[in-house]
């Protein structure tokens, strides 16, 4: 999403050296595209995590393709903030988000395709447009959002289990919208975190809210 900024930090990058390794065999194994997929809460750190594992990757020499699930959001985040205050029906990953196009996105890709069209939110101007995003050669496609375990054409996948008490700190520094202390957002982030509380049996790996790697067997 245009407007947002990654900053890596030390317990990021030490997540990643724990995953990679363990799952460089497989990734340098298939024949073809490899796709992980990195989940939790708003604010957790997952495009912070994605970004980590695809540095990591490249330290192997192993190119990778990082998608924000954030960008395929029907509405731009002003408008779909303005939605789900006049709509309580308009919050989940099969109501407000195109699950779907992130999913023939990730099909594209492990088929080969050496480009895929995807949504680009520019968060500054509200605004959605298509973006073009060059696949030639890449190894691995890394898609993070808070439902990405939902997707089904996944390798690996990761979840980070820290909910909205654990990320406050975190989202008071990126301070979208002046989000942090709003009863509307927080009572948002108490139903995200019963949607997704049950995702994280679906992981591959389990960062823990001190961002411990936890693999599951």
């Amino acid at each position: 999403m245009k407007g947002d900024i990654i900053v890596l930090e030390e317990h990021h990058i030490a997540a990643a050296a724990v995953i990679v390794p363990d799952i460089l065999e497989s990734v340098q194994a298939k024949e073809g595209r490899y796709t992980i997929t990195v989940a939790g809460e708003s604010g957790s750190g997952k495009s912070e995590t994605g970004k980590a594992i695809a540095d990591e990757l490249a330290k192997h020499d192993i190119a990778a393709v990082l998608l924000g699930q954030d960008d395929y959001f029907r509405l731009p985040p002003r408008s779909n903030d303005a939605k789900r205050r006049e709509d309580d029906s308009w919050l989940g990953p099969h109501v407000e988000v195109r699950l779907d196009l992130l999913e023939q996105n990730l099909v594209d890709a492990i088929n080969g395709a050496d480009r895929i069209v995807k949504p680009l939110i520019d968060y500054d101007e509200n605004s959605v447009e298509d973006e073009t995003v060059d696949l030639v050669g890449a190894k691995v496609v890394i898609a993070e959002g808070t439902y990405t375990s939902l997707l089904k054409h996944v390798d690996t996948k990761v979840f980070i289990a820290r909910n909205r008490v654990d990320t406050i700190e975190h989202r008071q520094k990126r301070n979208r919208g002046n989000e942090v202390g709003d009863p509307f957002i927080e009572n948002v982030l108490k139903v995200e975190h019963k949607i997704i509380a049950g995702h994280r049996h679906l992981a591959d790996f389990v960062i823990t809210r001190d961002y411990h790697v936890i693999p599951v067997p």
